[in-house]
């Protein structure tokens, strides 16, 4: 059986993790990167790494993807689209094993607090979600597995980190909840859809505990120790906020994730946001006030 062979579109923080957890288990893996830093970053980690952006556009592509048996991307679209389908689209006509592509649970808009499944109709409400949900739609059609992803945290992105570094604030606006994954969850979903390809289909990437952003700040400072930063209402904390910001507190749902455990057979590491930030806790350095 030939060797697995992954090239992934964008090696950032959520696809790096997975790429490296592959090589662990003996796949080679391909990738790009927007920087020349981050080329040999990747390099230096056994990564065959190239540059990549929509005005630098791979170079003899037809070799690259000669031995390639997946692909991912998760490079988001710009204002003039999916730069990887608008400039490599008839490569990645295949065949390929498996495709995916890491999208965002910002494509269902706004439900009030409700439930969303993978087959509620998306209603996005930025132009960055919108664009999120045609990139989608692009991929799809060519038969690649979606991944809408929730709020990502993990080693060095965290809460933990911004309290830590004096900038974690609790704003209270009740009835709004975040869903949330673990980086090292996103990963486990992912290598399960490439043990069970099922071209096109979709799936929600969260965890179990939707929650409010405020309850997830108290618990990061009981685990460091310290007082937590006082309340401040939504209301007033918005006056401060930059646009993106804004758009962030737009949004309020909660989202279903029963698809991966039933048609992935995933058992998430962590199911909710105090085992992830408990783990991430151990390891991290003493905390100076």
């Amino acid at each position: 059986m030939p060797q697995p062979r992954l090239f992934c579109f964008g090696l950032g923080y959520s696809a790096r993790a997975l790429a490296l957890v592959l090589i662990d288990k003996g796949w080679q893996v391909a990738g790009t990167a927007r920087e020349q830093d981050s080329v040999d970053e990747l390099i230096s980690l056994g990564i065959e790494a190239h540059l990549f952006d929509r005005d630098r556009p791979l170079e003899n592509p037809q070799n690259l993807f000669e031995n390639v048996s997946h692909v991912l991307s998760s490079v988001p679209p710009d204002g003039q689209g999916d730069a990887v389908l608008d400039l490599h689209g008839d490569t990645l006509a295949g065949p390929f094993d498996w495709i995916g592509y890491l999208s965002t649970t910002g494509v269902y808009g706004n439900r009030d607090g409700g439930l969303v499944s993978e087959g509620d109709a998306l209603a996005p409400t930025s132009d960055r979600a919108r664009r999120r949900a045609e990139a989608e739609s692009r991929w799809r059609a060519l038969g690649a597995h979606a991944f809408r992803l929730a709020g990502i945290y993990g080693p060095g992105r965290n809460v933990l980190e911004d309290v830590r570094a004096g900038r974690a604030r609790r704003i209270d606006k009740p009835g709004h909840v975040f869903s949330r994954i673990h980086v090292d969850d996103i990963g486990n979903v992912v290598r399960a859809s490439m043990g069970r390809a099922n071209p096109g289909s979709t799936y929600n990437v969260c965890d179990d505990e939707p929650a409010a952003p405020m309850d997830v700040v108290t618990y990061a400072c009981e685990l460091l120790g310290v007082t937590p930063p006082p309340v401040q209402s939504f209301n007033d904390a918005e006056k401060e906020m930059s646009d993106m910001a804004k758009t962030f507190w737009t949004d309020n749902k909660r989202v279903d994730n029963s698809r991966i455990k039933n048609e992935l057979d995933v058992r998430l590491l962590y199911p909710g946001y105090r085992q992830g930030l408990a783990a991430i806790h151990k390891n991290l350095g003493g905390f100076a006030a």
